[in-house]
């Protein structure tokens, strides 16, 4: 009884107190009042992804009002803000209701493993570094991003170690490095590039984008003309306001995203002619805007009032298309024989994904391999019981998906307990492990979801395994969709 007393337990422990984690602490506060949570948060404060990243100019690549939570609405009239505005608004959020009286800082889980005997989750953590101490739960929920906190995707960039100049991951960013006046290349074309660019200009010398391919960029007004309208003729309740811009900011994006995927050709010749526009006479959209897909088959990057582009019509940036030959001690040569001349090398080529924050997890203490394993409804996991993670959307915000999971994961526990459910497992019938087809969790064609398809569980081609499709549809299955196709209810056995 005695080592008994060393383990904390409770109904529900959640792993990570970035955005998904503390929706979802509310979400149970919200709707099943009657358990006990913690979150178990392995930095040293609230905020995840904005905890982490300190580059200038770091910044949310989705709008505010729909990347912020429904049950706080964002009241800042700008849809774009950047880190430091968002881990204030999530602590003010997470303080608001109680929430951070939840975390446990500094806890790092290290293990955690299933038995099937108790029915509960034993979970091993380090605490500040050296403690060790061990949690006990019936329902775990992984809210850990989807990409490695500690290590950084290391594309290749030949002879990139002769380079006697600065080479930074945005990643971990000095926030003491000089560049004042001095010559940077940027090597990528994703949002931390486009982000990146036009914050450097103006302390840099010169600021240079180096891609080996195109990205789709789209500049977006921190307040358009139709929140402008909303917020007049909503003067007199600030409720609906918030909520009629929420809806704008849902429903928009959706049909954007939805006419491209129907009209893919269409949606090109939009996008491309709405970024000529922007254009200065010095750099030609193709081939440094053309890209070889369509408009969301990868993620479109999306800048505040036209920043990235306005940073180009000033002269202080540029951008380059091309495959780096060699790096030397102070030139970056390209295959088309064009020379860069850097004093700071950025990397900005991506994240190294990673599943559960690296969590080594066990079911009776044998391992369990996620990326062996097929997804249920895009968020349990087969064959493992009474746990759930969050993944979000590629052409929504990332809180869309997440709410839907906690909203989704709360139903369930409501009924497990009406029900006397002590264990929910997710299983594939003999048939689906026969026919079922592989897909990609993640529907993206970038270079670091290809590089880490195989640290990621799998969706299925149908049934209850397809991967997430779009908030409408998963919001609607939350709340009032099948919960029990494709899983295992089992009540404990007296």
């Amino acid at each position: 009884m005695a080592a008994d007393k060393a383990i904390h337990d409770y109904d529900v422990v959640i792993v990570g107190a970035g955005i998904s984690g503390i929706n979802f602490a509310y979400r149970i506060q919200e709707q099943c009042p009657n358990l006990s949570y913690c979150i178990l948060e392995g930095r040293h404060e609230i905020g995840g992804t904005w905890s982490l990243f300190k580059y200038p100019g770091i910044r949310s690549d989705s709008d505010l009002y729909t990347f912020g939570f429904s049950w706080r609405p964002w009241e800042e009239q700008s849809s774009i803000a950047d880190g430091s505005r968002i881990i204030n608004y999530m602590k003010e959020s997470a303080a608001m209701y109680g929430i951070d009286k939840k975390i446990d800082y500094n806890h790092y889980v290290d293990h955690a493993n299933y038995s099937s005997t108790s029915k509960k989750w034993s979970i091993d953590v380090t605490a500040n570094g050296n403690e060790q101490k061990k949690y006990r739960c019936k329902f775990f929920l992984l809210c850990t991003g989807y990409y490695d906190y500690h290590e950084p995707l290391k594309s290749p960039i030949p002879g990139i170690e002769n380079f006697k100049g600065t080479v930074a991951h945005p990643q971990f960013w000095d926030t003491e490095m000089d560049y004042d006046n001095k010559n940077v290349v940027i090597v990528g074309s994703g949002a931390t590039a486009i982000t990146l660019l036009p914050n450097l200009t103006p302390r840099a010398n010169h600021v240079t984008i180096l891609q080996r391919s195109p990205s789709y960029v789209l500049s977006q007004p921190k307040e358009d003309k139709l929140e402008k309208l909303i917020r007049a003729c909503t003067w007199w309740s600030k409720p609906l306001e918030h909520k009629l811009i929420r809806w704008k900011w849902l429903l928009v994006p959706f049909l954007v995203s939805q006419f491209s995927y129907k009209f893919p050709l269409r949606a090109r010749k939009i996008v491309s002619d709405v970024i000529q526009k922007q254009l200065p006479p010095s750099v030609s959209r193709d081939p440094h805007f053309n890209p070889s897909y369509n408009p969301f088959e990868q993620r479109v990057c999306f800048c505040p009032d036209g920043d990235f582009y306005q940073a180009l019509r000033e002269g202080k940036g540029s951008i380059e298309t091309g495959v780096v030959d060699t790096v030397t001690a102070d030139t970056i040569k390209l295959v088309n024989g064009k020379e860069l001349h850097p004093d700071i090398i950025v990397t900005a080529t991506g994240l190294k994904l990673r599943f559960a924050g690296g969590i080594s997890v066990s079911v009776d203490g044998e391992n369990y391999n996620f990326a062996d394993k097929f997804i249920w409804k895009g968020q349990m996991l087969e064959d493992l019981p009474n746990a759930a993670f969050v993944v979000g959307y590629v052409d929504a915000s990332w809180t869309l998906g997440a709410d839907a999971t906690a909203q989704l994961i709360c139903r369930m526990m409501n009924q497990m307990r009406k029900e006397n459910v002590v264990e929910v497992i997710p299983r594939r019938t003999e048939e689906e492990k026969k026919y079922m087809t592989e897909e990609p969790l993640l529907k993206l064609q970038s270079t670091y979801v290809k590089k880490g398809k195989s640290a990621l569980p799998k969706a299925g081609n149908s049934g209850q395994w397809r991967a997430r499709s779009f908030y409408y549809k998963d919001i609607m299955m939350a709340w009032f969709g099948d919960i029990k196709t494709g899983t295992e209810w089992n009540k404990m056995l007296v």
